[in-house]
């Protein structure tokens, strides 16, 4: 009888786990090593590694395996398991910020073998480590978001001259940097900063790619350069930044903008105002 419940028992489980996967299109699954120890790490690292319609995560307590089930179209494992281990729990290709895994619940801090053997590590904003991938060479993580940089501030001077044409055109390029940025080659901290951002990034970059109204581009324009800000304090640009502020525009309101340059050149009202303007902030 014991072994009847506990055949209907596993057969319930792999129903239960098959019907969730099945919702996930262009699915691919993979099995990977996740650190951990009991019922209540399963419960973070499951929710860690989920998102409805995304991504599903199972991990087995026993083993210590993590079956990962994702739209290869809209994520992959590396990003999967860098929020895992953002919630303090390593995998055999990310490492845990010390003060996160420092901060689980005693039983839940397991034994690190792979913390004495990374050799690559990258520094996080609040000074913490994550292990990075050995094939991901620091060039490519500063390319990605510096392109965005670049392509930004070729689109905030096409409108300091007022030139509707260009800013489509300097729209339509930043918006192609956006859908061709890989997370899986950016830094822990910068990958959790540009998820915030890109859906927002986009939908502006399109604003002002499909309009030849210039007032329209800068309305956009303006919700561009805050997300823009938001990312460039997280994922610093190569060269110093200046975070400028118009407090004319939007009938007084204001708006900012980043620049490579300290002197103000005012991207909100071109030669009618050029200088209007200061420097409130320095990214470096």
């Amino acid at each position: 009888m014991k072994n009847i419940i506990k055949s209907l028992i596993a057969f319930a489980i792999l129903l239960t786990t098959s019907l969730a996967f099945a919702q996930i299109k262009n699915s691919k699954t993979e099995t990977l090593k996740v650190y951990g120890n009991c019922g209540m790490c399963k419960t973070k690292i499951e929710k860690a590694g989920t998102q409805k319609n995304i991504s599903k995560t199972i991990w087995n307590e026993k083993s210590g395996m993590a079956t990962i089930s994702y739209d290869t179209k809209k994520t992959n494992t590396d990003a999967i398991l860098k929020r895992i281990a953002l919630v303090g729990y390593d995998s055999d290709s990310f490492l845990a910020p010390d003060n996160v895994y420092e901060n689980l619940h005693g039983c839940c801090q397991y034994d690190r073998p792979k913390k004495t053997k990374a050799k690559e590590t990258t520094t996080v904003s609040n000074n913490t480590e994550v292990a990075s991938k050995a094939s991901t060479p620091t060039n490519q993580i500063i390319s990605q978001t510096q392109a965005i940089y670049n392509n930004y501030f070729a689109l905030k001077d096409a409108l300091v001259k007022t030139d509707a044409t260009a800013t489509a055109s300097q729209a339509a390029a930043l918006l192609a940097t956006l859908n061709a940025v890989d997370m899986a080659k950016m830094k822990i901290d910068e990958h959790m900063a540009f998820m915030k951002v890109q859906k927002a990034l986009k939908a502006d970059a399109t604003t002002i790619g499909i309009s030849k109204d210039v007032a329209v581009q800068r309305a956009a324009f303006s919700n561009l350069s805050t997300n823009i800000i938001e990312l460039a304090k997280v994922a610093k640009p190569t060269e110093t930044a200046f975070v400028q502020h118009c407090p004319m525009y939007n009938d007084g309101a204001g708006a900012n903008w980043l620049s490579k340059e300290n002197a103000v050149k005012n991207p909100y009202y071109g030669s009618m105002m050029l200088t209007c303007g200061k420097t409130t902030e320095t990214i470096k």
